[in-house]
């Protein structure tokens, strides 16, 4: 499947939503409802008693309200002099301003709780998510149905916020709505019957028509995902240049248009079928309205109410509607969010089965390397027909600098991957000083190591702390950060920057700078150089920088031969030659083994290798 083609994070709720019928929304609301519940409760229980006590409240309060404006009718409608009338509707109109200033209480009171609540439920949600992500293991990248489910999950915070947000405001309709139904009991049972009448035609044609909404949104999905790509391509910093340099503007506005035409032309049939539906909702509940005041007029006329009780029911038809129009915003709402919310969810649970192993009793720390055997080691990617690395043995003693060459694909990064415990293999094992990986504390053996990665991240921090990230656990202390910056050839270059080691390498950012590939990569090697661990692995780390920045940076790797252990992945064969030991990979498989000298005599793939670059040199 094309990349366009898949169904992106935010598509999730609203292709549910379009495929699930109006009892699907109602028999799944009470399940989302009482999981918001549970989430705003372990983030704050005083704030959600306070809304749901005051939620409540409001709704009596309207009950009471409904009942108080009947009682002032009764009274301005009565016999007598209006002064009289007007003065025996005063008690009455002090509790119906009495209960306005309650409601109007309460309803403060739900704003201030909900706005205090929901960063509270947006940072546990986002908490649990990063959480999850940092903590599974590297293998978990690899498969494609957690790296689908974290997409989907990554608006966790958003999601689970917006779902307690439109529960607690469904919630407000209802209670409104059932305070209203409360009111036309007590004046007169049949003019709850007329409210739902009057009502359920344009909650029905309202219902119908976000369904239509969401069907609609559904289906032009491609479109969409079409114009995401076509916005970042027309209005993006690293497409810029490729875009100048080949006259892309006049192509991509013109995909641009197209796509818009189609996309427009769905969006007016849409408006013509939300009108449609919209139209027939208040014909039918006209006419159901005009039953109500037929029915009113009936009651009137046979002395069954009174004045006062029919205006009630006029202004109570009114507020139900407008409760009720509220309330079915508010069932798409939630049910939508609940979809992703449902993502979230279903994301964690994927992400236990790749956290690391607990164990029961505290595992010592890992010693000074000493030796490091690599026993029968194998690993397979999901989904990949051949092994990427395959029943590969061989020991490293303390103080050795080996190299694993061969051609790209070869195994030798996941291999290294492997021996710095980011990925664990398949089958065989890694023992450190004599015990498996798993005997020694993770992270104490994790501090014996050392990772210069080719494809490094561009931390957007400062360049000291990009350095310094390279061991957290000890103090920052600025003369090793720059003694690592000279190791690998960057004090200089820091030192150029607008503010020497304080500068941001973020463009994204005031005062941010950008560094070249190869000024990326003295960082990154800085970074290592700063952990100084036992066994510093080093993969492709010259491949973008200059000649002179190499032979210093391969030069101080050639002094830590016989002080400590470094393990070199490169292409360029001759920063190799002075390895202890060459490893030399071939689809998973170590082929060849030797120092530089007995390769080269052997004749074999590394000699062939070597002698291809060393003509390119020698023209």
């Amino acid at each position: 499947m094309l990349p366009e083609l898949r169904e992106a994070w935010w598509e999730t709720g609203t292709r549910r939503r379009a495929e699930v019928a109006v009892s699907g929304i109602f028999a799944e609301l009470p399940r989302l409802a009482a999981h918001a519940v549970v989430v705003a409760w372990r983030a704050d229980r005083v704030r959600t008693l306070l809304v749901a006590l005051a939620t409540l409240g409001a709704g009596t309060m309207s009950t009471f309200g409904l009942l108080s404006t009947q009682r002032v009718l009764v009274e301005l409608f009565g016999a007598g002099p209006t002064p009289d009338r007007v003065r025996a509707a005063v008690p009455a109109l002090i509790v119906l301003g009495g209960i306005a200033v309650v409601r109007g209480t309460l309803a403060i009171t739900v704003g201030y709780a909900m706005t205090g609540l929901e960063p509270l439920v947006k940072q546990a949600s986002e908490r649990r998510f990063f959480e999850a992500t940092t903590g599974v293991r590297l293998e978990a990248f690899d498969a494609d149905t957690f790296a689908d489910d974290m997409e989907r999950a990554k608006q966790a915070g958003e999601s689970m916020s917006e779902l307690v947000e439109g529960t607690a405001d469904g919630l407000a309709s209802l209670v409104n709505v059932i305070a209203v139904a409360v009111a036309l009991l007590f004046i007169n049972p049949l003019l709850l019957v007329a409210l739902l009448v009057a009502s359920a035609p344009k909650t029905y044609a309202a219902m119908r028509a976000g369904h239509l909404r969401y069907a609609t949104y559904v289906a032009s999905s491609v479109r969409r995902r079409r114009m995401y790509v076509l916005e970042r391509q027309m209005a993006d910093r690293e497409s810029a240049p490729e875009l100048r340099t080949y006259d892309l503007r006049g192509f991509l506005l013109h995909q641009y248009d197209m796509v818009m035409r189609a996309q427009s032309a769905v969006e007016l049939g849409l408006a013509r079928r939300i009108a449609v539906t919209s139209a027939v909702g208040a014909v039918v509940g006209g006419v159901g309205l005009a039953l109500v005041w037929v029915l009113l007029g009936w009651l009137l006329a046979t002395d069954r109410i009174p004045l006062s009780a029919a205006v009630t029911c006029v202004l109570a038809v009114q507020a139900a509607q407008l409760g009720l129009a509220h309330l079915t915003f508010q069932l798409d709402y939630v049910y939508t969010s609940g979809q992703y919310v449902q993502e979230y969810l279903t994301f964690l649970e994927r992400a236990d089965a790749y956290l690391p192993e607990q164990t029961g009793p505290e595992r010592p720390p890992a010693g000074p390397l000493q030796h490091l055997e690599i026993r029968a080691v194998h690993l397979q990617y999901p989904e990949r027909p051949a092994p990427a690395v395959d029943n590969v043995s061989f020991t490293i003693t303390a103080g050795q600098t080996i190299a694993l060459v061969g051609e790209n694909g070869s195994g030798k990064s996941t291999l290294a991957a492997m021996v710095a415990g980011l990925r664990r293999p398949t089958s065989g094992t890694f023992l450190w000083n004599g015990k498996p990986y798993d005997a020694w504390d993770p992270a104490s053996l994790r501090g014996r190591v050392g990772v210069v990665l080719q494809d490094h991240h561009k931390w957007p921090y400062s360049a000291a702390a990009n350095i310094a990230m390279g061991n957290l656990s000890a103090d920052t202390d600025q003369a090793r950060i720059e003694l690592a910056a000279g190791r690998a050839l960057a004090h200089e270059m820091i030192l150029d920057l607008p503010h020497g080691y304080r500068t941001l390498l973020d463009r994204t950012f005031k005062e941010g700078q950008d560094l070249s590939g190869g000024q990326w990569q003295r960082i990154t090697a800085a970074r290592g150089f700063y952990r100084d661990a036992d066994l510093l692995i080093m993969d492709e780390p010259s491949s973008a920088l200059d000649p002179r920045a190499e032979d210093a940076l391969f030069q101080d790797l050639r002094a830590r031969q016989g002080v400590r252990t470094t393990i070199l992945i490169t292409h360029r064969l001759a920063n190799v030659m002075h390895a202890d030991v060459i490893y030399v990979m071939h689809e998973g498989v170590v082929t060849e083994t030797g120092t530089h000298t007995q390769l080269i005599e052997l004749g074999g793939r590394y000699a062939e290798l070597f002698r291809l670059q060393a003509a390119g040199y020698g023209k």
